[in-house]
């Protein structure tokens, strides 16, 4: 995993994530970022496995259950912060959540807020086939053929590129890549195992999630009203619009001032 530093002098920090086949050099992520400097914070992006622009060297792969990962983040970052947040968007956001929510009152961040999170990752991953989403998918999977490709060539006999333009959705991808190279049986069994809205009522630590209402990737699964109705430490917030990691107004992301508005608690 390659890190992305924004240090402005600051005692404490936040680590970003971002969402599929992003990197830290998303508007999102440096506009956060710039917001984040100038409001008493520094930043450090993470860049999943691949993401960075640099190769992945081992045969499995970043995914929406990569909290480990997280883990080994905050453990390099501890190093030099003992005040860290995070602030998750999309798979990073399900990421942040199921670590906050693995780790209960053992958290070693402060909190966290995520943004447009398939926290159900079975019901974002049929919602998605819908024919509306088709344009999504499509540009998904020409974004992970490269990924796939580049592997196979890296690992040939463990990951078989041919013929993956038949895959045309996120169930016949985690069911042909993810579940296998990454130790589950099977789709259902990766979506199982790493959606997030599984731990929600664990999570001991101030968090806030931001689904709007509009956004074309989340099922009504994706909205767990239930669980921040019996978690005092978790609050879900359903924005009319919004969309998938937009959030936008004029000046700044919406989605900026209301993290900065949650932090400031800490």
């Amino acid at each position: 995993m390659d890190l992305d530093w924004a240090r402005a002098g600051h005692s404490r920090i936040v680590i970003l994530t971002h969402g599929l086949e992003g990197s830290s050099d998303r508007p999102y992520i440096r506009g956060m970022s710039n917001v984040l400097n100038a409001n008493g914070w520094d930043a450090v992006a993470v860049n999943f496995r691949s993401c960075s622009g640099e190769p992945n060297l081992q045969p499995y792969s970043y995914h929406s259950g990569s909290s480990n990962d997280l883990k080994l983040v905050i453990e390099h970052v501890q190093k030099s912060y003992a005040q860290i947040a995070g602030i998750g968007y999309s798979l990073g956001g399900n990421v942040l959540l199921k670590y906050l929510g693995e780790q209960g009152a053992d958290s070693k961040l402060l909190g966290g807020v995520a943004f447009s999170v398939p926290c159900d990752l079975k019901g974002s991953a049929l919602q998605l086939t819908r024919w509306d989403n088709r344009l999504y998918m499509w540009n998904f999977m020409r974004l992970l053929k490269a990924k796939v490709e580049e592997k196979a060539t890296r690992f040939p006999g463990i990951v078989d590129a041919s013929d993956f333009d038949s895959t045309k959705t996120f169930e016949e991808f985690d069911n042909r890549y993810t579940a296998p190279l990454n130790g589950f049986k099977s789709a259902e069994d990766y979506w199982a195992q790493c959606h997030s809205k599984r731990v929600l009522p664990h999570i001991k630590v101030p968090t806030l999630l931001v689904n709007a209402e509009d956004d074309p990737f989340l099922s009504d699964s994706c909205y767990p009203q239930k669980e921040a109705q019996e978690n005092p430490h978790f609050t879900l917030e359903r924005p009319k619009y919004g969309g998938h990691v937009a959030f936008q107004q004029k000046g700044m992301y919406w989605s900026e001032q209301r993290a900065i508005n949650f932090l400031s608690q800490f």
